[in-house]
């Protein structure tokens, strides 16, 4: 098809109301006056030979075509705006910015003395704002831009127009303290059932990944506490006479601050944890939110 007639500033359109399904948003965003969007939105519709955006509740909803055409779109319009944008910037680490990063306490402790470090010494003028991910992928934000990157290992069925690249793998460990009946003898799966446990609820749910495992072969655990990071369970673990099953990283942290913790082989058989880092096709071709993910990459991938 020959696309010398085509107006390829309707495809910009197009990503920014799929972006924030609100007229007034997007003509700001655009900086055109609302019957100036209305016109284009016009002809964007004439264009693809359907509504592609009606009117809801609050804002606007895509359509079924809107939504198949999503993916390609947002793709094709973040590259033409990642070329020019690098045909224009001499030096975008040099420029004032904000990156926002949805994760939890525990990423954020792996990640940022080394990524901070990196940040005051290449791009000194950019603000790095860490948010909680309570537990769930901040998609909403990721598309409408108020989240660059979300980094944690329970994300799923992400959107066709989300990327994601793997960081690291993590097995699951017990941590108990030293003074715990069951330190000085073999972790069993029925003294494991036995025991007191407390967990770590991004939602308020203690029925966990573990819990769903025993519960496969019948078996449950006494859950008698869920707390909302995956960090402070270890300082409750040091004073008490509870099991915390977690991560191996996360184990190794709490060890190095605690030396009475102790670290025991889990009996029930558990999948691996595979820590993600997950963007919107929108900031895919974006010089700094690229380099970025290419610094945390790096940063947590390392031997």
């Amino acid at each position: 098809m020959n696309i010398k007639n085509k107006d390829l500033n309707l495809l910009l359109l197009f990503k920014v109301l799929y972006e924030e399904l609100n007229v007034s948003a997007s003509a700001n965003r655009l900086n055109l006056s609302q019957p100036a969007l209305s016109h284009k939105l016009n002809k964007l519709r004439h264009e693809f030979a359907d509504p592609l955006f009606v009117r809801a509740a609050r804002g606007l909803t895509p359509t079924p075509k809107a939504i198949s055409l999503s993916a390609d779109i947002l793709q094709l319009v973040s590259s033409l705006e990642g070329f020019y944008q690098h045909q224009s910037e001499t030096n975008f680490l040099a420029q004032a910015d904000q990156l926002v990063i949805y994760s939890t306490d525990y990423i954020e402790s792996l990640l940022l003395p080394d990524l901070l470090a990196v940040l005051t010494e290449q791009a000194p003028q950019v603000q790095l704002v860490m948010r909680h991910t309570q537990g769930i992928l901040p998609k909403q934000q990721l598309e409408r831009g108020d989240c660059d990157l979300a980094i944690a290992g329970f994300y799923r069925d992400l959107p066709e127009s989300f990327y994601q690249q793997k960081l690291q793998t993590e097995e699951f460990v017990v941590l108990l303290r030293r003074q715990h009946p069951l330190a000085q003898q073999p972790l069993s799966l029925s003294n494991y059932c036995q025991a007191r446990h407390i967990v770590t609820t991004l939602t308020g749910d203690l029925d966990g990944l573990v819990d769903q495992e025993l519960a496969k072969s019948g078996l449950q655990r006494q859950v008698c506490a869920g707390l909302s990071g995956f960090l402070s369970p270890a300082h409750v673990v040091a004073s008490n006479d509870l099991l915390l099953t977690c991560l191996t990283s996360v184990a190794d942290i709490a060890q190095k601050a605690n030396p009475d913790l102790l670290l025991k082989t889990c009996p029930v058989a558990l999948p691996a944890v595979q820590i993600s880092q997950v963007w919107h096709s929108r900031t895919q071709d974006d010089p700094l939110r690229r380099w970025l993910r290419k610094q945390i990459h790096q940063l947590l991938t390392r031997e």
